[in-house]
C-alpha cells in the first residue's frame, strides 16, 4: 500500500509501470481453508490439480482486481489482465539434481505484449496475474518473479522491479540492515554458492539475471512497505534496496 500512495508521482516523472503481481501468503490462506496442504520444491510451489484452481481464482479473480481498484482510487488508470490471456507457458522440468516434478508449475516462454503495449499507449497501468497456459490449454502457476522478469524481456524497459517486504538483497537473511546495495551478475553465482542467494530469492535473482542480460539496465529489490521507494532507488544515489547490474 506504502508503494501505491505515490503513484501519482510515479505518472508525474512519466515512468509508465506494468505490473506483475503474485499472492503467496493469500494463497496459503486459501489453500488451508480448503484443507489442501502448501509445499515448496527449490523455491516454487509444488502445485497438484486441486491447487493450481485455488491459485488461479485468487490470483486472477480475488488479488488482481483488489490491486486494480486500489490504483484506480488513488489516482491511476489501470486494467486487470489475467495471465492466462498474455502468458504462454510449458511445464517446468523436475528438480535438475533431486528430480522432483513442480506439479502444474509453469515456465513462461512466450509473452504476447500487444495488450501491454496497447494499455502503456493510452497511459492505463495493466496488472497482471502470474497463471498462463501451455500449448492445450491448461493452466499453469508460475513464478510472479519470473513471470514479471519474461515480461520484462519482451517490453524491453530500461528498468525492472521486485517489490517484496524485505529491504533488499541480504548478505545476512537475520541482518535486515545488512542490504546488498550493488550486485554485478559475476557475483551472483558465489553468493548462491555460499548461501547467500538461497529458497525463494534464488527464481527472483535468476529472472533479474536473465533480465539484465536481454538489455534491461538495471533490476531493483526493493521494499514496497516503505513509501516512495520506488522514487528513491531510481533518483537518489544511495537508493534504498539492490540494484543488480551488468557490472
Amino acid at each position: 500500500y506504502a508503494l501505491m500512495t505515490g503513484w501519482r508521482d510515479i505518472e508525474a516523472v512519466e515512468i509508465n509501470p506494468v505490473v506483475v503481481h503474485g499472492g503467496g501468503k493469500r494463497i496459503n490462506k486459501a489453500l488451508a481453508a480448503a484443507g489442501v496442504e502448501s509445499r515448496f520444491v527449490n523455491g516454487l510451489r509444488y502445485t497438484d490439480a486441486a491447487t493450481v484452481e485455488i491459485v488461479d481464482r485468487v490470483l486472477s479473480t480475488e488479488i488482481n482486481p483488489e490491486i486494480v481498484d486500489l490504483i484506480n482510487s488513488l489516482g491511476g488508470v489501470a486494467k486487470g489482465i489475467a495471465g492466462t490471456e498474455i502468458f504462454s507457458c510449458k511445464k517446468h522440468a523436475p528438480h535438475k539434481s533431486k528430480g522432483e516434478d513442480y506439479g502444474y508449475v509453469g515456465e513462461v516462454t512466450g509473452v504476447n505484449i500487444a495488450p501491454l503495449e496497447e494499455c502503456i499507449a493510452q497511459g492505463i497501468t495493466p496488472v497482471i496475474s502470474p497463471t498462463a497456459r501451455d500449448a492445450a490449454g491448461q493452466i499453469y502457476n508460475c513464478n510472479a518473479d519470473v513471470a514479471a522478469g519474461q515480461a520484462a524481456v519482451a517490453l524491453g524497459p530500461k528498468r525492472l522491479v521486485y517489490m517484496s517486504d524485505v529491504p533488499g538483497l541480504l548478505q545476512n537473511p537475520d541482518d535486515p540492515a545488512s542490504v546488498i546495495s550493488h550486485l554485478p551478475v559475476a557475483e551472483v553465482e558465489a553468493l548462491k554458492a555460499g548461501g547467500v542467494i538461497s529458497k525463494g530469492m534464488i527464481p527472483k535473482v535468476d529472472s533479474a539475471v536473465t533480465a539484465v542480460a536481454a538489455g534491461v539496465e538495471k533490476v531493483f529489490f526493493i521494499d514496497g512497505r516503505l513509501s516512495h521507494s520506488l522514487l528513491l532507488e531510481i533518483f537518489t544515489d544511495a537508493g534504498v534496496g539492490t540494484e543488480i547490474v551488468k557490472r
